[in-house]
């Protein structure tokens, strides 16, 4: 059996006279040591004991954490076989002894995926970082509105500074890393219920945005107690404590009479709302292609009169026949198709192609802009649904309902399971419940 004893690591003393304590594992002729964090003076400590003297400023407290600790450590050692080695028992006691940072593992996720080149994922996870950085540092005491007012003033002020390149997304994860203000332990059922309150009151986002964060926090959870930097103990989502529900929300598409209102809009050629309206009725006639993906398309990928793209998202290969209506759209953009980057429309015209982060930013920034253009869309065809990049794809949903066959249309949104494609299209399909309603009220 392994012999524990906290010692005075006197080897290791600093200037001002001090030496680090730690917890000495000894096994098997191995020795391994695990410092505790305290520094104390020759004069204050007692070697045989493995106590600090009372002449110690704080000898009392001091004593009772390494009591504590030393107990932690022969826990492990009672509760572990005997084929154990001391490093491996110096391991488990680390582990015990100290706690690991909530943002630096969360950094370091997100910036494997800023690395990989998942830059919408890695963005999205940081904003959920930012957010949990808000709400741990909440003070309820102020006035909700004032503090609503300052969260979206530091929103706005990281959105500028971005654009102006003074504040990256490498900026902010380098930020977190150094974040030791939340630590795994102190996330448990009531933590979590508190936030999602948060969410919900302060920052005004819906079940599904709340979700997506939940689920965030539980992937990270899995991954540190995985690399053994947690214990299984304070996993908030086991049993029945937190439970992540995951509702398909509702999803709402445009008719045909809505589709034909925008396609007869006459817009001024070469107006951004004008670029707008040709994005997203091409995303619309190519069955709702994500509209990053039609802002990236390239004269290269139309050939023999057929669309062969492969989506960003899943890196999934489509080959679709070229509708004539999307033809018609394209037939303006071929008198730029040398100006252009090589992209078919103007959005990339600048971009640099070998660095993906500025594809990215400038594909997101088109988003946004078309965001803002396509309500003004809806307002002027009367329009009373809110029209957003992927309401066409919603749009292409609405209008096949049960008419195209399942296996057909799961080819068409790229689905890799069929049963995703009708949980996607039940959305949309609505006769049998309207029969069925018919046939009580209508008797």
């Amino acid at each position: 059996m392994a012999a524990i004893k906290i010692v005075r690591r006197k080897n290791k003393q600093r200037k001002d006279g001090t030496a680090p304590l730690a917890i000495r594992i000894s096994k098997d002729y191995t020795t391994n040591y695990t410092f505790l964090g305290q520094y104390v003076l020759e004069k204050d400590w007692n070697a045989e004991s493995g106590r600090v003297k009372t002449s110690h400023p704080n000898s009392k407290r001091l004593n009772n954490f390494l009591l504590k600790k030393l107990t932690e450590a022969n826990d492990i050692v009672f509760d572990t076989d005997d084929t154990i080695t001391s490093k491996e028992v110096k391991n488990k006691v680390k582990r015990q002894t100290r706690k690991h940072s909530f943002f630096q593992v969360a950094s370091e996720r997100v910036k494997t995926k800023y690395d990989c080149g998942t830059y919408s994922v890695a963005q999205a996870e940081l904003s959920i970082l930012y957010n949990i950085e808000e709400f741990i540092n909440l003070k309820t005491s102020l006035n909700k509105e004032a503090v609503i007012k300052e969260i979206l003033r530091r929103r706005r002020e990281r959105v500028s500074k971005a654009r102006k390149s003074e504040y990256t997304m490498l900026d902010g994860l380098v930020d977190f890393s150094k974040n030791r203000a939340l630590f795994f332990e102190d996330i448990n059922t009531a933590f979590i219920k508190k936030y999602k309150t948060f969410c919900t009151s302060y920052l005004g986002q819906r079940t599904r945005t709340i979700t997506n964060q939940l689920i965030f926090i539980r992937t990270l959870f899995n991954i540190a107690i995985k690399d053994g930097l947690v214990d299984e103990k304070y996993y908030p989502f086991a049993g029945e404590k937190e439970k992540i529900r995951i509702s398909s929300g509702l999803k709402i598409g445009l008719t045909k009479e809505e589709i034909e209102k925008i396609e007869a809009l006459e817009l001024e050629p070469e107006s951004a709302i004008w670029h707008t309206h040709n994005v997203w009725l091409i995303s619309f006639y190519f069955a709702g292609i994500r509209i990053s993906d039609v802002v990236q398309l390239r004269w290269s990928d139309f050939k023999d009169g057929r669309l062969m793209y492969i989506m960003n998202k899943n890196e999934k290969p489509l080959s679709l026949k070229i509708p004539a209506k999307a033809s018609k759209i394209l037939k303006h953009y071929k008198v730029s198709r040398n100006g252009n980057n090589g992209y078919v429309f103007p959005f990339l015209a600048t971009v640099d192609q070998n660095d993906q982060r500025d594809i990215f930013m400038k594909s997101r920034n088109a988003s946004r802009l078309f965001n803002k253009y396509l309500k003004r869309i809806a307002m002027i065809c009367e329009i009373d649904k809110n029209i957003s990049n992927h309401i066409a794809r919603h749009s292409f949903g609405n209008i096949a309902g049960d008419a195209i066959h399942p296996l057909m249309l799961q080819k068409l949104y790229r689905h890799s399971d069929l049963k995703t494609t009708i949980n996607y299209q039940a959305n949309f399909i609505h006769k049998e419940a309207d029969d069925a309603l018919d046939a009580v009220i209508n008797f």
